[in-house]
């Protein structure tokens, strides 16, 4: 008879799954996994690494088109086939698909196949799964379970997040697309409608803006990427339009009427007026919503709370034995949250010491859209309506060395100080490569670094991190290069 128990069993394989699995395998937990569609999740096979891989190509076709500004010549206008750019990203899913599906069997993790409902506290039912049509390049693995009752001391729920679909302007795969269907597009549109200027929505309109496709895009806050720095916002937006991309903010999409082949979308600015845009597609960009349905969690009382489910700084919900971790656990959905709120609800449970609660405000945001934007902390704004008092210190690609010599002189690095303290609070990038830069803030944040510590560290020459030291130079009035 086929073992059913479990010290640990977690419902879904995103990176918040998949990683806990893997931690809970380190801490001599006996583990298992189940999936209903594809290992990976939405991250690895439809979201962060396909969109990422969409943009690479994005990148090189606009280097492509100015390549005479390299003192390059290119014989005749570069193209692209829709084809061959959705093969190599869905490709480059595949074999880091295959990775996790290694890394399961690496670690001696059971991997179940199939939908798990939670029937009782330590008990999940699983069945057939709803979403059975698995890519092609991602086969049921041999010799993985199935259908059955499973137990286990402790169950976490990591099933992730879906799009949200606003009343009326439900995605049909046709012509209103979710990320589904604008990341593996059977054509490519000549115009489009973007609804939703957040991570998913401006990276998909820079994309397709690269593509030469005539892209507007409808938010319906006062700026493009809402939770950004309002002065990075600003400085992407000129940008993005430079770039031919129409933006209109203060706006929303009230109505989209549908035609055999195209869409009309009436939008309505903050003013009451309405302007009716026509384009091939629309793109459904506002926001994703918890999986928390079909998983027995109102039999059981789980406190849930806007679609997503409550839980304490370790994953725990109010029902015992019962966890909660990633997107599904509420914002911010990103994935490095997702595993690392993971790793701490498992360590917790296993007794590892010193195991403390996720610092959400040091966590950092990255859009990679044409320019790249990227931060961790406190905005000027929040830290102003905390009544702190601050120092800001800013500097321009424009005055760095390593920027011009690559082309991409535009954009600037911007720190945010308690001017009491000295605690850097905030630090927010727009430009090339600050998906990259980033991370240096957020050590310098977890560590308690001070102004003193970043303006005694030495930063290489020639590169684009040397701006991170600049800006915090100026902010204290010690500017060396601007």
């Amino acid at each position: 008879m086929a073992d059913t128990n479990y010290d640990v069993l977690i419902i879904g394989s995103g990176p918040g799954g998949y990683v806990t699995a893997i931690r809970a395998a380190q801490l001599g937990l006996k583990t298992a996994i189940v999936e209903r569609e594809h290992l990976g999740g939405i991250c690895l096979n439809w979201g962060c690494i396909p969109t990422k891989a969409l943009l690479r190509s994005a990148e090189i076709m606009d280097h492509a088109n100015h390549a005479k500004s390299y003192g390059l010549t290119l014989e005749g206008k570069m193209t692209a086939k829709v084809e061959d750019v959705v093969a190599r990203s869905r490709g480059v899913s595949a074999r880091l698909n295959g990775g996790v599906g290694f890394l399961m069997k690496k670690n001696k993790i059971d991997v179940i196949w199939g939908e798990a409902k939670v029937t009782k506290p330590g008990e999940i039912v699983v069945g057939a799964s709803s979403k059975p049509a698995v890519q092609p390049q991602n086969p049921v693995p041999k010799g993985v379970k199935g259908e059955g009752t499973y137990t286990a001391k402790h169950i976490i729920v990591a099933t992730g997040a879906r799009p949200r679909a606003l009343p009326g302007i439900e995605p049909d795969g046709k012509l209103i697309w979710t990320y589904f269907e604008a990341m593996k597009p059977d054509f490519m549109p000549k115009s489009l409608v973007v609804m939703g200027s957040g991570a998913i929505g401006i990276e998909f309109a820079s994309f397709y803006r690269s593509m030469g496709v005539d892209v507007t895009v409808v938010e319906v806050m006062s700026q493009v990427m809402p939770v950004e720095d309002a002065e990075i916002s600003a400085i992407a937006r000129k940008a993005l339009e430079k770039r031919g991309m129409k933006i209109l903010t203060e706006a929303k999409v009230a109505k989209v009427e549908k035609g055999s082949n195209s869409i009309k979308a009436h939008v309505e600015t903050k003013d009451g007026k309405v302007q009716v845009i026509e384009a091939d597609r629309l793109i459904s960009a506002v926001g994703v919503v918890g999986n928390i349905e079909n998983l027995g969690l109102e039999a059981l009382g789980v406190k849930t709370d806007r679609g997503c489910i409550v839980i304490d700084g370790y994953g725990k919900t109010n029902v015992a034995g019962l966890y909660a971790i990633g997107d599904v656990a509420g914002p911010p959905m990103l994935a490095h949250k997702a595993e690392h709120e993971g790793v701490i609800c498992i360590e917790k449970i296993a007794g590892v010491p010193n195991v403390h609660p996720m610092d959400k405000g040091k966590i950092p945001g990255c859009t990679y859209c044409n320019p790249q934007v990227a931060s961790v902390g406190l905005t000027e704004a929040k830290a102003k309506e905390q009544g702190r008092e601050i120092r800001v210190g800013r500097f321009s690609f424009g005055a760095n060395g390593k920027a011009i010599a690559l082309g991409e002189d535009n954009g600037l690095i911007k720190t945010i100080f308690d001017k009491k303290t000295g605690e850097l609070i905030g630090a927010h990038m727009v430009g090339a490569e600050v998906t990259e830069l980033i991370q240096g803030f957020v050590v310098a944040m977890n560590l308690e670094t001070t102004e003193e510590d970043l303006m005694h560290t030495i930063f290489p020459h020639p590169t684009l991190s040397e701006m991170m030291k600049e800006s915090v130079l100026d902010a204290y009035g010690k500017v060396l290069n601007a």
